[in-house]
């Protein structure tokens, strides 16, 4: 697949219409495949909870538009706050590292990849921050 202007264009479209402000483009040659690929195309005010993975690191690149990668400790402080522009950096976020993001800029589009096939995110991978 040659992802176009166009494709990711689209995917924009779908994520100003999508009530969470979202949308994905799964990258998997097949169902079959055991791995996690997609564009995730975001805009601002979607909501992204403060979340872990607990077994799969996520590698993550922004391929256009501007967000911010947020690195929390497990009390919920900002350790980190990542700038994430086309060109700019590739993160590798580790196992268990809870992070979030914010969208900055309508049309943004992103990469991810983790490993393993896709699972729901379980309780204890989201942050409750009332509790904090």
């Amino acid at each position: 697949m040659i992802i176009t202007k166009d494709i990711l264009d689209e995917l924009t479209e779908k994520a100003k219409a999508n009530p969470r402000l979202r949308c994905n483009l799964d990258l998997r040659n097949s169902a079959d495949d055991n791995s996690q690929r997609m564009l995730n195309a975001l805009e601002p005010g979607t909501i992204m909870p403060i979340h872990r993975h607990k077994g799969s690191s996520e590698t993550c690149v922004c391929v256009r538009g501007h967000f911010e990668e947020y690195f929390y400790d497990t009390e919920g402080r900002l350790t980190e706050t990542v700038d994430m522009v086309p060109g700019g950096v590739v993160l590798n976020i580790e196992k268990g590292q809870w992070h979030s993001l914010r969208c900055l800029e309508s049309g943004t589009i992103l990469l991810e990849a983790k490993d393993g096939g896709y699972r729901p995110l379980e309780e204890d991978e989201v942050m409750n921050m009332s509790e904090k």
